[in-house]
């Protein structure tokens, strides 16, 4: 599982436990707090009817108490009307009083008048001094028909002479219950919604992160040329500058250790060249021998000279890790040019050159990519045969152009297929020894570097031919 998976799921393990937990708290909370509003409302109700009918209770004249006869009517009356979506269409409040034993004297419902009260907890309770409260199923089997009764002592005096109970059933404040937990319910389930956004799109955004440093991970290990992504100043873009700079440091260690092991590899034969020549200078001979040695001397000097100077282009195409300023280049120019350096070489082999381009253009390096190019054209010159021709031809290959010189030579032997991109390595030609190595490599460099590819190999009707592919602009 990908690190950016791991932290979503972990968070969303999170806020959804903890969304949970408070949403469960909410839901188990709804409830009580109702009732318990209720229960304060019928508290309040009942001792404000109880001291109200105290005076007729106390005169004994409860069968002609006014307040009475409006709690009557009260009970008989119809409504319509709308509480925060919740339609109320009838009065639920119940209002009986007993005497100081507990016998039901008054009921507004009109049933229970001369039943015995006193084993009810309300009645009970209060007619003791206490606080009393009841909450009492209308129907045993049925959880919903609950019906709250509060009592408040009638007094006359400080003697208590009777009892009045005010009930609402538990059910005429259900739909607000359920609303309120409705509600609850759908704001919870927007909450774990944006969450989850949240948390998608931080994971996204980590794993996004993650993904450009572990692709520029990937390609420094492939060994490509790529340049450290932009990655902000968050630990990641830290995390990845410091890659960078620990990258540049062993490559630079490794790369100057190989360097200086092949340069000095490579200069042995011709320092031993020039040195046998000046011990032989040291005696006597004839001017022709001198005149020869003198020559080898001055031969292997260019080479060395050659050799550094194709190394130090390599080392700085090596180390370059983009184009900092890219220009757009038109093909067809670029060969006529790299066609027009080579003119002596191809003049001196006696070699025709045919030039075809399409109308194109690429983004890079004008100079590399015309060095990169007198490269594969100077292989080309060197291992074609007197008199023959070589093709310098680009055309369109895909989403790029591709840039193709063939020769009319032997080819390339099976043996250096895997080894002409080798930094030194090179096959004897057939005009002159053996070259620096060093071109092909610059040529693998320049088209790292475009974004572009290079391939060498065998043309199936003869001769080597050389592919160099670079995306257009």
């Amino acid at each position: 599982m990908k690190i950016g998976l791991r932290i979503l799921c972990g968070y969303f393990l999170v806020v959804g436990l903890a969304a949970w937990f408070l949403l469960n708290v909410f839901m188990e909370q709804v409830k009580p707090g109702v009732r318990s509003t209720l229960e304060d409302t019928l508290v309040d109700t009942s001792q404000l009817l109880a001291a109200l009918v105290a005076a007729d209770m106390r005169d004994g004249r409860l069968d002609d108490s006014a307040v009475l006869q409006r709690m009557q009517h009260y009970a008989q009356r119809a409504i319509d009307v709308n509480i925060n979506g919740v339609r109320k269409r009838s009065l639920d409040y119940r209002i009986y009083i007993t005497d100081r034993h507990g016998v039901v004297l008054f009921d507004t419902s009109g049933r229970d008048v001369g039943k015995d009260y006193s084993r009810w907890n309300d009645v009970y309770l209060t007619l003791q001094g206490k606080y009393g409260a009841r909450s009492t199923r209308s129907y045993p089997d049925n959880e919903m028909s609950t019906v709250m009764h509060v009592a408040a002592p009638i007094r006359d005096g400080d003697a208590i002479i009777g009892v009045l109970t005010v009930s609402k059933p538990n059910a005429s404040v259900q739909a607000f219950v359920e609303r309120s937990q409705r509600i609850i319910l759908q704001r919870g389930a927007i909450l774990l919604l944006l969450s989850l956004l949240i948390g998608l799109a931080f994971a996204w955004w980590l794993h996004h992160a993650l993904g450009k440093l572990m692709a520029y991970i990937g390609a420094v290990e492939a060994g490509r040329k790529v340049a450290l992504p932009p990655l902000g100043n968050s630990e990641i873009g830290i995390l990845g500058r410091a890659l960078d700079a620990m990258r540049t440091r062993l490559e630079g260690k490794e790369y100057v250790e190989q360097l200086m092991h092949t340069l000095t590899h490579e200069l042995k034969s011709p320092i031993a060249a020039i040195q046998a020549s000046a011990e032989l200078l040291q005696e006597d001979m004839p001017a022709a021998e001198r005149a020869r040695f003198l020559g080898n001397i001055l031969e292997q000097n260019a080479r060395q000279r050659q050799l550094i100077d194709k190394l130090l282009a390599l080392v700085r195409v090596e180390k370059q890790q983009r184009l900092d300023t890219p220009e757009l280049i038109a093909v067809a120019p670029l060969l006529a040019q790299v066609a027009q350096d080579a003119a002596a070489s191809l003049a001196a082999r006696g070699v025709l050159l045919e030039v075809s381009a399409v109308d194109a253009t690429v983004a890079g390096d004008a100079l590399l990519l015309r060095q990169a190019l007198g490269n594969l054209l100077e292989n080309a010159i060197g291992f074609a045969p007197q008199g023959s021709r070589i093709d310098l031809q680009a055309g369109r290959s895909g989403q790029g152009i591709e840039i193709g010189v063939r020769d009319r030579g032997e080819g390339i032997p099976a043996y250096a297929q895997e080894r002409i991109f080798e930094r030194f390595y090179s096959l004897p030609r057939p005009s002159a020894g053996k070259s620096t190595g060093l071109g092909l490599p610059f040529v693998r460099e320049v088209a790292l570097l475009h974004g572009g590819t290079v391939e060498v190999g065998n043309h199936a009707e003869g001769g080597a031919l050389a592919r160099l592919w670079l995306p257009m602009a």
